[in-house]
């Protein structure tokens, strides 16, 4: 790895700290040569501190360390990408993120969508709610639908009509959402169920 260090006249290069397993970015800090080195050795990761002038290691007085997994750096050699498994809140406030933001893992649509359907399961009230109607008819109800899904998700996975299988393939998932979530479980649980057996 080829890090340009002298791009800048104080030697320094920022260093974008991510998550390894989530993908938030966490905070940004720089590094000189010797704070790059020192966090290759420790797998700590240690920055050049512009305002004390000296080495830093995040988590030296909190224990909120940031363990190292991985660096890359980027196209022009002059910034680093730095993936950690975080101890405890990145930022010097007490948060997740100098960016006050959750560290969770996001599933794209799919998180906004596990919302929504955790939203209609708290107000089973809504009568215009397929959901909410879903909810209120109980679990076997909801367990009765996505076995229907998966038997015609099935079925069109045997025929040649892609529109068809992607659409009963949407079904099948939407309602396992649902499903997951009266049992009181997310796609969090199902991914480190899967993540355990990798």
């Amino acid at each position: 790895m080829k890090i340009d260090f002298t791009k800048n006249p104080d030697g320094l290069v920022p260093a974008i700290i991510q998550d390894a397993k989530t993908k938030t970015v966490l905070m940004l800090g720089y590094m000189n040569q010797e704070a790059f080195d020192v966090t290759q050795k420790s797998r700590k990761v240690t920055f050049f501190s512009r305002s004390k002038q000296r080495l830093w290691t995040k988590g030296e007085e909190s224990g909120n360390f940031l363990n190292l997994v991985d660096i890359k750096v980027d196209c022009d050699n002059d910034t680093l990408l730095v993936f950690v498994n975080p101890v405890g809140p990145t930022c010097h406030k007490g948060t997740d993120t100098c960016w006050a933001e959750e560290n969770a893992q996001a599933y794209g649509f799919l998180s906004a969508l596990e919302k929504i359907i955790e939203s209609r399961k708290n107000n089973q009230d809504n009568p215009d709610s397929y959901v909410a109607s879903l909810f209120r008819k109980g679990i076997n109800k909801i367990a009765q639908k996505v076995g229907e899904e998966a038997v015609e998700t099935v079925i069109e996975a045997k025929d040649a009509n892609d529109d068809l299988f992607l659409n009963e393939s949407a079904d099948l998932l939407f309602h396992y959402l649902i499903l997951l979530q009266a049992k009181g479980y997310t796609l969090d649980d199902i991914s480190n169920v899967l993540e355990r057996r990798h």
